[in-house]
């Protein structure tokens, strides 16, 4: 199944850092990265806020653990967001893209 995994950085730099890696190793096809992101959330019990840099990552489910394990390796959080959606629909040559870009 493919997914998209959203994950949250501290700023660029942090989202590229690990984009790169992402893509080097070939867990990800494709690193979207969104500037300026407000986010408000609980952390230690009082609300809080952060500009943020959101990344959209597209891969395969298969893969997410291993994605997952990157990401915390290279992630300055304490609890990086990362959160994984599957793909329920998609154009075909796209998704076929995907496949071919990550580890098979």
């Amino acid at each position: 199944m493919h997914i998209m995994i959203f994950v949250t950085a501290k700023d660029v730099g942090e989202a590229e850092k690990i984009a790169r890696h992402l893509l080097d190793n070939k867990l990800a096809a494709c690193v979207n990265i969104i500037n300026q992101v407000k986010s408000l959330f609980w952390w230690e019990g009082k609300l809080d806020n952060a500009a943020e840099v959101l990344m959209i990552i597209k891969s395969r489910e298969d893969l997410f653990d291993r994605l997952q394990n990157a990401v915390k390796s290279l992630h300055s959080y304490d609890v990086p967001e990362i959160i994984a959606l599957p793909i329920v629909k998609g154009d075909k040559d796209y998704l076929n893209w995907i496949d071919k870009s990550v580890l098979t």
